[in-house]
């Protein structure tokens, strides 16, 4: 007996084949109808029925020979037809022996037919059961590795799920969190034309109020503060920008595993519960020589746990960066805000200092003129003063005239000519006291100017 699925090897699995005639051939027996029939014509005899008599005679005489052909010889007895002639015996070409052995042949032959074909019955048999058994086995091994495998891509399906949600809410709060920060860009832009407007409109200021004080400096600092802060906002909104481009083609990754995980998951559901009585279930020929496949069990199972890893590997990234918005986003606020209440503090102090000189200013635009008035009066009472003199004058000049006219020795610059003559001409005097008065006046005028123009800043 040989192994379950081996090449049959025994002989009777390989029967002779069968001769064509069980009977020897005629060169063999030659003797046995040489010289026997020196005058029969063959040709006549051929076309005659003859049966020869022999078998019947034998077997009626020895039933022990031929014990199996009673019943042939009854029947052949019933319906023989009548002996026509002896001389049909003269035609006959092989001896009794020749006969009995060609029987025994046969007999022997057909005995190990038989058991031949006894054997490979029950081989056949045996093998059939065995290849049922096979075959069950096999089914019931494919139709557990089916089962398997459905759990195996039901368990990535739950993986990639799982991670999906989560890739799409990290994407989602990314997204609000780049919102935030566009937003905030754009509310930077009002501080950073205030300080401008600030910076422009003081370079209207004029004389010695044009000067580089602590509210101008800090307004610097603070469009330059507003400006860093923009930068580093811009750079954060380009990498979110970025970020969420990697975040959405991971996203899609996993979306298009999870399509393929659930059609294969469809798949093999379905066909681990396929059973033999199911419909749709046919012949599909060449099938079994078709091989579709683009991956091993470890490379597909490294696809999705890569797709998984990756997008845990962005989701990472994405939330640090989200870390670093929400910082930035406090940071740049608090420095904005701590630079806008610098400036506020330089104002105000520029404002209490500006206020201070200008009350200053008025104190002394208000005593300058009162000056200026009391000025004024004073040059009306010289004004009124000199021409009060002037009847003085006359009497002093007309005695110095009278006095020329004395004679020779008598011109004498006396002590009445001394004291006639110590008085300016009315010319000179008028000059010097206009010349006083027109300085006092620019002086005056001067600091009212100054005094309004201060006012006016």
């Amino acid at each position: 007996m040989e192994r379950v699925g081996c090449t049959l090897t025994a002989t009777y699995a390989h029967p002779r084949p069968t001769p064509t005639n069980f009977l020897p051939a005629i060169s063999t027996m030659a003797s046995s109808y040489r010289d026997r029939f020196p005058h029969s014509n063959l040709t006549h005899s051929l076309s005659l029925p003859w049966r020869p008599s022999t078998y019947y005679k034998v077997a009626s005489n020895s039933p022990s020979v031929a014990p199996y052909c009673a019943r042939s010889q009854r029947v052949s007895e019933n319906t023989m037809l009548p002996f026509v002639s002896n001389r049909t015996t003269f035609f006959t070409r092989y001896t009794p022996d020749d006969w009995y052995r060609s029987n025994l042949t046969n007999y022997q032959e057909s005995n190990t037919f038989r058991h031949n074909s006894e054997k490979l019955r029950v081989d056949t048999s045996r093998l059939i059961q065995d290849k049922y058994q096979q075959t069950r086995k096999t089914h019931a091994d494919t139709t557990q590795n089916l089962g398997e495998r459905v759990n195996d891509i039901g368990f990535w399906k739950s993986e990639i799920i799982h991670e999906l949600d989560e890739m799409i809410g990290e994407t989602n709060a990314l997204t609000d969190v780049k919102k935030r920060l566009e937003r905030a860009l754009m509310e930077t832009e009002a501080p950073l034309q205030v300080a401008r407007e600030c910076l422009f409109h003081r370079e209207k200021r004029m004389g010695i109020d044009l000067v580089h004080d602590e509210v101008e400096a800090q307004l610097l600092t603070e469009v330059d503060t507003i400006l860093c802060c923009q930068e580093r906002m811009k750079l954060h909104l380009d990498k979110a920008i970025a970020q969420l481009a990697a975040d959405r083609a991971s996203q899609h990754e996993l979306e298009k595993d999870l399509s393929d995980k659930q059609t294969a998951y469809r798949i093999d559901d379905k066909c681990h519960h396929l059973r033999n009585t199911s419909d749709g279930v046919g012949y599909f020929r060449g099938v079994e020589r078709v091989d579709a496949t683009v991956s091993v069990p470890e490379s597909w199972a490294k696809f999705t746990d890569d797709n998984i890893l990756r997008s845990q590997s962005e989701r990472a990234a994405s939330a640090k960066l989200r870390d670093d918005i929400e910082n930035l986003l406090v940071v740049t606020a608090n420095e904005m805000w701590n630079q806008f209440n610098k400036v506020n503090l330089s104002f105000t102090n520029r404002i209490a200092e500006t206020a201070d000189a200008k009350n200053k200013i008025q104190t002394h635009l208000a005593k300058t003129l009162q000056e200026i008035f009391q000025t004024e009066m004073i040059i009306e009472s010289i004004k009124k003063a000199i021409k009060d003199k002037t009847a003085f004058l006359k009497v002093a000049q007309t005695r110095l005239d009278e006095r020329t006219r004395r004679p020779n020795i008598e011109l004498c610059r006396d002590t009445a000519q001394l004291r006639s003559g110590c008085g300016c001409s009315p010319g000179q005097g008028q000059q010097m006291l206009q010349a006083d008065n027109q300085k006092t006046l620019s002086a005056v005028k001067g600091l009212v100017l100054l005094e309004v123009t201060t006012l006016g800043s």
